[in-house]
């Protein structure tokens, strides 16, 4: 889809169609007012009726509009004015995007946002480009029709920074939404080769001799049943000075997760393709972080196994040395995630990164906490958590900390070995994972988010498609943004 910039008013626009805003309270914007006065009042006379009320996300299409060069007219929803943000825009645009695309559309002007920030005008521009794809990747028929182009009355350099950011999310949903006999660890490594040739990233992968020779014995034993061999992508963004810090991003990479011996039951695996949301925001957000040309210097690392049953399978019992030199006792072969992001996260500390995030679809216990829209952070570093709730607030993205009292990290303390890899029990489930990771961090500041519930959606919402949601892409480009 190209994105284009158009000095023509909306009125004059000719196209398919055209998305305007209205807000719940107050005056229209600038070119929703020129559509209604074009109209002789029309949208005007829809609010005075109420059958137009601008809550968020709302949609009302007018036809054959007099006056009007476009054949349709979108309004838009935006909600209260005083609140309209990153997120609201971005799944303002995203509604409009995703109900026009139904239908194959060859231009279509969004004239959202044109009093606010560039950043704004850059998340409605993401939305647009998020909005139109669907997860129908293997469908010959398809739900969804990105536009030929999609034309904005902003300048080129908000223009460029919204699609790279859209792409970004893009690129993050298609890999989750992937089957696991495509996406696996080798073609996931595939990936990050083709994104890093294409985007200037350093690339290096640690295929599995070079893991054994690393000592990453705690990933190693949960690939070992499977047939597909383990794969650990670093990709590098120097984009700061030398001796600047460096953020490291962290993916669980779990392309299949079967349980293991621990076997899910049947319906449990249905989406557990999805169980490398992690790796997949990672290597999104270092896609949009190197295209955007961030200031900062980035290292994201994404550990890539399958976890199977097989007779090579890592079973109960197993006791596992980490890359740290820490022994883990495995009384639970589907808690895997965290004995990946054990071996990634010691090589991040080596790495020498100043700070770090993970990103994993940890633990069901976090969405019993939160929900299907939330994620969870756990911290060892209240400073830097807040860095990251304040870049998730500023994009619209829904995180909330949990805590990490001491007592949690008690109950993964083991007897048999250094630690145990599950909790005592089902209760505080993602708090008691979130202690086990950071047994594998020292003293670096540190901040784990649980995307168990956002990262996949179980049906579609207004703005989105369901399937794989790309949250926290976003997010963790304004980290950088900041720790630039």
């Amino acid at each position: 889809m190209k994105i284009e910039t158009t000095g023509t008013p909306a009125t004059e626009l000719s196209a398919d169609a055209i998305v305007v805003g209205v807000f719940a309270e107050g005056s229209l914007p600038p070119s929703t007012a020129a559509v209604d006065d074009a109209s002789g009042g029309l949208i005007s006379k829809l609010r005075e009726q109420e059958q137009l009320e601008g809550k968020s996300n709302e949609l009302t299409p007018l036809l054959g509009v007099d006056g009007i060069a476009a054949m349709q007219v979108l309004v838009v929803g935006l909600g209260d004015a005083e609140s309209f943000g990153h997120g609201e825009a971005f799944r303002a645009a995203a509604t409009a995007a995703k109900s026009l695309s139904a239908k194959k559309l060859d231009t279509v002007g969004f004239f959202l946002a044109e009093d606010s920030s560039a950043e704004i005008q850059q998340a409605a521009i993401a939305g647009t480009v998020v909005g139109c794809q669907g997860q129908d990747l293997h469908r010959a028929d398809k739900k969804q029709h990105p536009f030929d182009t999609a034309q904005f009355p902003f300048d080129e350099e908000t223009l460029t920074a919204g699609q790279k950011i859209g792409e970004a999310v893009n690129l993050t949903r298609r890999l989750v939404n992937e089957p696991a006999n495509r996406v696996y660890p080798e073609t996931f490594a595939a990936a990050a080769e083709e994104i890093a040739a294409a985007s200037g990233l350093e690339i290096e992968v640690w295929d599995e001799e070079k893991l054994q020779t690393e000592g990453c014995g705690s990933m190693l034993g949960v690939a070992q049943g499977s047939d597909k061999p383990p794969r650990l992508v670093i990709l590098r963004h120097q984009g700061g000075a030398k001796d600047a810090p460096t953020l490291a991003l962290v993916g669980k990479g779990v392309t299949f997760d079967s349980g293991g011996l621990s076997l899910k039951v049947g319906g449990s695996m249905d989406n557990m393709k999805c169980d490398m949301a992690g790796a997949a925001t990672v290597l999104g957000a270092m896609q949009a972080i190197a295209t955007l040309d961030l200031k900062v210097n980035v290292v994201g690392m994404m550990g890539c196994v399958e976890n199977m049953p097989s007779g090579k399978a890592y079973r109960v019992g197993d006791v596992l040395t980490a890359r740290n030199g820490k022994t883990i006792e495995v009384l639970n072969t589907d808690a895997e995630g965290r004995l990946v992001l054990a071996d990634v996260l010691s090589v991040a500390v080596d790495e020498g990164a100043d700070r770090i995030i993970d990103l994993a679809t940890l633990t069901g216990a976090c969405v019993v906490a939160l929900g299907l829209d939330v994620a969870g952070l756990m911290t060892n570093d209240q400073e830097w958590c807040d860095a990251i709730a304040a870049a998730a607030e500023t994009c619209g993205e829904r995180v909330w900390q949990l805590p990490m009292f001491e007592e949690f990290g008690e109950q993964v303390k083991g007897a048999v070995a250094d630690l145990k890899n599950v909790g005592n029990g089902r209760w505080g489930g993602a708090i008691t994972a979130a202690k086990f990771l950071e047994e594998f961090v020292g003293e670096t500041p540190w901040t784990h988010i649980d995307i168990a519930g956002p990262s996949f959606v179980e049906k579609g919402k207004s703005w989105i498609e369901g399937g794989g949601s790309g949250c926290l892409v976003r997010t963790l480009v304004e980290v950088a943004r900041r720790f630039a």
